[in-house]
């Protein structure tokens, strides 16, 4: 935020993709905390991997970043996250999700033996447990990104739906309005990486969503192959919200 609230530089990265100096000093106190708490479990950030880290095969490690919806935090609209992933055989086991302009605190613990869900609207107020909800009887309140994705593709997707709402929301706070019950439907036709969703796949998840690929197969993560298929990603869906 000391950076948000000033006139900052940006910069652009080998895929053209935009920076500024609050992504890499956010991974850096990010990363050193991770690696205090849990020396033995590898990190992988989204600043150092551009910069040509390389990731290693393993079955536990953190995804971190530091800014998503870095288009977000240009506009300055608030709506840019923190994102902090715990991932376990391909699952993401824990998520953390901030979004420092609004406020907020999302996390999720998602594990075999246990599921929760929680939303902390400011620094001064108690948790809540969230949980998706039911789509409405009038259709599907439908997610879409503010900067990217496949509008043709969308709209072609959702011709099988009946839609009520349509709502565009900006970096992994899509998934967290699922999670909130505020939404039901996010189909992305665009290219995501692996630390755009992790952190906010667990909190869905542990609201009851899910996201899977087109195939139907759930969304896994994979050190080595951080680039995401598309997906679709869901609270709690019913038969009838299909036309």
């Amino acid at each position: 935020m000391a950076v948000y609230n000033t006139d900052f530089k940006v910069t652009q990265k080998a895929d053209t993709s935009p920076v500024t100096e609050a992504d890499v000093m956010a991974e850096a106190i990010i990363t050193k905390g991770l690696r205090s708490l849990t020396p033995d479990i590898p990190v992988i950030g989204e600043e150092a991997t551009a910069n040509g880290s390389q990731a290693v095969a393993t079955d536990t490690f953190w995804l971190i970043d530091p800014v998503d919806g870095t288009r977000e935090f240009l506009d300055r609209n608030g709506e840019f996250t923190v994102n902090i992933a715990l991932v376990h055989q391909g699952k993401p086991y824990l998520g953390v999700v901030a979004a420092p302009a609004l406020g907020e605190v999302f996390w999720g613990l998602n594990t075999p033996m246990d599921r929760a869900a929680y939303w902390q609207a400011t620094p001064q107020t108690n948790p809540e447990r969230i949980m998706c909800t039911q789509p409405p009887a009038a259709g599907l309140r439908v997610l879409q990104s503010r900067n990217h994705g496949d509008s043709k593709a969308l709209d072609a997707f959702l011709t099988d739906f009946s839609v009520s709402e349509a709502l565009a929301v900006g970096s992994s706070l899509k998934f967290c309005r699922m999670a909130q019950g505020l939404a039901d439907l996010y189909p992305r036709f665009g290219p995501t990486m692996a630390w755009d969703t992790a952190a906010a796949h667990a909190v869905l998840a542990a609201a009851g969503g899910r996201i899977c690929t087109l195939s139907g197969e759930d969304l896994q993560y994979d050190p080595l192959r951080l680039k995401n298929p598309h997906f679709i990603a869901w609270g709690r869906p019913e038969p009838s919200a299909r036309r």
